[in-house]
């Protein structure tokens, strides 16, 4: 096969005469022979595939020509669609493999006929909003063939209906629910059954993993080849499933269809809704007893609190009580005999999330507006990602732009148990330091001096008039972006596009279309966003993005550490500071004509020892510590591409 992978990236190979544009990189083929011997030997590979190697191509091309079966895993639904409708597309046609393929998302992407049903005879909430949308799915449901709630773009993405009309692994009914043989979410997984490769997304294949959910606990054992693309998300995402979540949401859920059930088909039976509605009033006062802005802590801490202890020892107390009242019912109804089940699960985690003493374990808590979760998470997930994957000879292929830390692999093969693997590290083939320009500005104060905002939005604004737009401005915390959101504009006459005010993808078509405008973003915006050519050619980093230091789940995985004799700074917080940073960076230069100006206003990447971790992991960019410099950098950019700031 290694073959037949070197022709078809070849000098007028199969990719050349099919695919406009396309060359050969000696970094993309060098990968795609790795990932081709990892498929013949059934050994796992990791690789760090640089901006630009064109790592998409490297593993899809030995996947298809293996004939062996693939699961592919992408980061986001967006990334998997783009893989399932474009790249897949092109490559298949390429090489001419006619290969069955399926594209599979979690359950919470498909339309549940008998949900709808229920919802839209008796409406949950009388919301004029929340009415409109469910008459709006109850129309598109007479024409969808696919079920996939991506078709409706007409409705908002966090739309108050959709809860209402798909199911989730507690409520769904499986092969008792009278719209089984219907079902879109069990078409979709029959399809991907049948399939040579399928694409899916990670927490689609870590719920099903974790919760041996139908499907992959039938898929994954008939897969030769399992591929995880933008792997840099995996330990955390991994993590999540491996443990368990109880929230408010969850127990009014399961009132709710309490609720449906005793006005249908259990009118006789009072009791049953006294005790429902008994169980949500003490479940919306537990979410009464913190406050209402949204927050997230330690659950070991929190539970101390005795009003915690007295709302959690009545929530239970009701609960079991419900469990009894409905074991008196089981077999009149599916839908009750399905709340049961759905009950003694939720028993059985509120009992594990009460026992705070346990150790290896982070225990925390998060908060909405209405709502309050409880979460347990594994602090380490090596021991069972390794039992998975050198449990049997299959091939395993780990890559993204961002895995490696000061040149090496260690702090992902360790949280991922992959210390046998073999590793492969290749450099992006742009020029950087003739495209782009690294500013970390002298004289600013310190990230935590509060004198830092009014600081940065003065470095800011004439880079950003310089540049006429163009920008990120990428933040580490909502509270700086709000800040500057409220500010900029007073100082620039461009368009200020602000993450939350619109959906992402709104906000980035609104970014292309306009050219000369300015976006602030977070977390979301620090990856997977792919804007190429002269319409981004400044990115500003507000500071080097450590997680809080009262973020749970670092205290935890800090103080494992600390007890295993390790330094938790070297070992927990840098290195997933610097895959983060890695990822903002990387929004910069994303083709070979690409040029532009990266900022990081944090003068602790030159005033730390620990900053030269930092450098050594980014790109070789020129550096400079001139804002005027960087200023002079982005005219000559616009004069030589004819857009030269008026």
């Amino acid at each position: 096969m290694q073959a037949e992978v070197k022709a078809a990236f070849g000098p007028g190979g199969a990719l050349e005469r099919a695919i406009s544009g396309f060359r050969s990189r000696d970094a993309q083929l060098e990968m795609a022979i790795a990932v081709c011997d990892s498929i013949r030997d059934g050994k796992a590979l990791v690789v760090e595939a640089g901006t630009g190697t064109g790592k998409t191509y490297a593993y899809l091309v030995p996947a298809l020509l293996s004939g062996k079966k693939v699961i592919l895993s992408t980061g986001t639904k967006n990334l998997q669609e783009q893989l399932y409708l474009r790249d897949l597309p092109r490559i298949q046609a390429a090489l001419a493999q006619p290969v069955a393929t399926a594209l599979l998302k979690g359950r919470s992407n498909y339309l549940c006929t008998f949900r709808l049903t229920q919802h839209y005879q008796h409406v949950p909430v009388q919301d004029d909003a929340l009415i409109q949308d469910l008459s709006l799915i109850k129309k598109w449901s007479a024409e969808t063939q696919s079920g996939d709630i991506g078709e409706l773009t007409y409705i908002a993405e966090d739309s108050k209906a959709l809860p209402y009309v798909t199911s989730t692994t507690d409520n769904c009914l499986g092969k008792d629910c009278p719209d089984f043989d219907e079902c879109y979410l069990l078409k979709a997984r029959k399809k991907a059954m049948n399939a040579d490769l399928v694409v899916v997304n990670h927490h689609l294949f870590f719920a099903d993993m974790a919760l041996k959910d139908t499907g992959f606990g039938e898929l994954l054992p008939n897969m030769d080849v399992v591929i995880f693309d933008e792997a840099h998300q995996i330990p955390d995402i991994a993590s999540d499933y491996f443990g368990e979540t109880f929230s408010s949401s969850v127990l009014l859920d399961l009132c709710r269809d309490i609720d449906i059930a005793c006005k249908t088909e259990l009118r006789d039976h009072p009791q049953l809704a006294k005790t429902a509605d008994k169980l949500v009033s003490l479940t919306k006062d537990w979410r009464l007893l913190l406050p209402d802005d949204p927050q997230k802590g330690n659950w070991r801490d929190l539970y101390q609190k005795p009003d915690q202890k007295v709302a959690l020892s009545r929530i239970s107390d009701v609960m079991q009580m419900l469990y009894q009242v409905l074991k008196g019912s089981l077999g009149r109804s599916d839908l009750v005999d399905s709340c049961y089940e759905r009950l003694a699960l939720l028993r059985n985690r509120l009992e594990k999330l009460l026992d705070v003493d346990k150790t290896g374990i982070s225990f925390w808590f998060d908060t909405s507006r209405r709502h309050i979760s409880l979460h347990y998470t594994p602090l380490s997930i090596a021991d069972k990602f390794q039992e998975l994957v050198f449990d049997q000879p299959r091939c395993w292929v780990f890559t993204s732009a961002t895995l490696s830390v000061d040149g090496g692999f260690d702090h992902f093969t360790r949280q991922m148990g992959l210390g046998a693997a073999r590793t492969l590290q290749l450099d992006s083939p742009f020029d950087y330091p003739n495209q782009a320009m690294l500013l970390v500005p002298r004289y600013l104060p310190e990230p935590t001096d509060a004198k830092m905002a009014q600081a940065l939005l003065q470095l800011a604004v004439p880079l950003i008039e310089a540049n006429e737009g163009r920008c990120f401005f990428l933040f580490t915390s909502h509270r700086m972006l709000q800040w500057m959101a409220q500010q900029l504009p007073d100082y620039i006459r461009l368009p200020v596009l602000v993450q939350g005010s619109t959906s992402k993808r709104v906000l980035l078509e609104q970014f292309v279309q306009l050219k000369h405008a300015v976006l602030l973003g977070t977390g979301s915006f620090w990856e997977g966003v792919d804007v190429r050519g002269d319409t981004l050619s400044l990115v500003i980093i507000d500071k080097l993005p450590f997680a809080s230091p009262d973020e749970p789940l670092l205290q935890a995985r800090s103080e494992d550490a600390r007890l295993a004799g390790q330094d938790p700074f070297a070992v927990v917080q840098l290195p997933q500071a610097v895959i983060t940073l890695k990822q903002g960076v990387g929004r910069l230069i994303r083709d070979v004509s690409d040029r532009g100006v990266l900022v990081i206003a944090d003068n602790r990447l030159v005033s730390r020892p620990y900053g030269e971790v930092f450098l050594k992991s980014l790109p070789p960019m020129r550096r400079s510590r001139s804002p005027q410099a960087a200023i002079e950098f982005l005219t000559a950019i616009h004069a030589d591409s004819g857009s030269e700031p008026s």
